[in-house]
């Protein structure tokens, strides 16, 4: 008999981008483009350099895709920037038909030490709102394993809740490899009053090394039977993406399971490892 293959999952997909250095990494993120939009995504995000330092590469990056048609939400850091040249960047963005940001405080550049007129993202999230009221649907970061630089876990999703009720639509959290500790972050923003949708973010492992300094640099934990497995692979990459896979995929399929309200991948400019993801747990956006 036949295998009647079941039908693809209908899930609220989203896809990061960075803005390319130069003339051929924009050239292929157009080709990464394309393939990712085939996926039916309800938006790409472009990221926003540490005290706006790629802010010309992000805005050409973000006019591209909405020319394409296509629905981008550009990241908007306040560290070390002022009200005026955020509301600037806000007018400039409601100008051009962008109706959704992802508001973010940001890390201070090296040797900048003036933090400018916003102290953390809760109160980017409260200016854009008093600024362009309804304008803009306002996604925010949340962190399932407590933000490297949080002094406890309980001083952390306070600072989430406060976002919250800045006046944020929803969140994208930093990348994991715990789906209990996505539920557990979730359970306990919507028991503190969170009723928003907190979508995880996910991150494809393609190569240990750069995976392992991302984390390290984020905090983002590896748990140690996945560090030890993919360090044990050395330099074959093939089996190192194929656990990866493996490994995201059950992660993915755990967090649907269990409600998470979509997926948001971080591509760093790459579409297979995303299309693999995507296409090996029937996906549809």
């Amino acid at each position: 008999m036949t295998e009647i293959p079941s039908p693809a999952q209908a899930v609220d997909l989203s896809f990061e981008f960075f803005p390319p250095n130069t003339p051929e990494g924009a050239r292929k993120l157009r080709e990464v483009r394309a393939r990712l939009a085939a996926l039916a995504p309800s938006f790409f995000s472009v990221t926003y350099g540490a005290g706006g330092a790629t802010r010309d590469k992000t805005m050409a990056t973000v006019d591209e895709i909405a020319a394409e048609g296509r629905q981008v939400a550009p990241h908007l850091s306040c560290i070390g920037a002022t009200r005026e040249s955020v509301a600037e960047l806000l007018d400039t963005w409601r100008a051009r038909g962008i109706r959704r940001l992802v508001a973010l405080r940001g890390d201070l550049p090296s040797g900048m030490v003036d933090t400018g007129d916003f102290r953390y993202a809760s109160d980017l999230v409260a200016f854009i709102r008093a600024r362009s009221g309804d304008a803009f649907h306002i996604e925010v970061a949340a962190y399932p394993e407590v933000h490297p630089q949080a002094r406890s876990a309980d001083d952390d999703l306070r600072a989430f809740v406060t976002k919250m009720k800045a006046g944020a639509d929803s969140a994208i959290t930093q990348y994991f490899y715990n789906a209990d500790a996505y539920f557990r972050f979730r359970d306990d923003a919507q028991r503190a009053g969170v009723s928003a949708p907190i979508v995880p973010g996910i991150m494809p492992i393609n190569n240990f090394v750069q995976l392992a300094r991302f984390s390290d640099a984020c905090g983002a934990e590896i748990p140690r039977w996945i560090r030890m497995r993919l360090a044990g692979y050395g330099d074959d990459l093939a089996s190192i993406r194929a656990f990866g896979l493996e490994v995201v995929c059950g992660l993915c399929s755990r967090l649907l399971e269990g409600g998470a309200p979509g997926l948001h991948l971080y591509t760093l400019n790459q579409a297979d490892a995303a299309e693999r993801i995507v296409q090996a747990l029937r996906l549809r956006g």
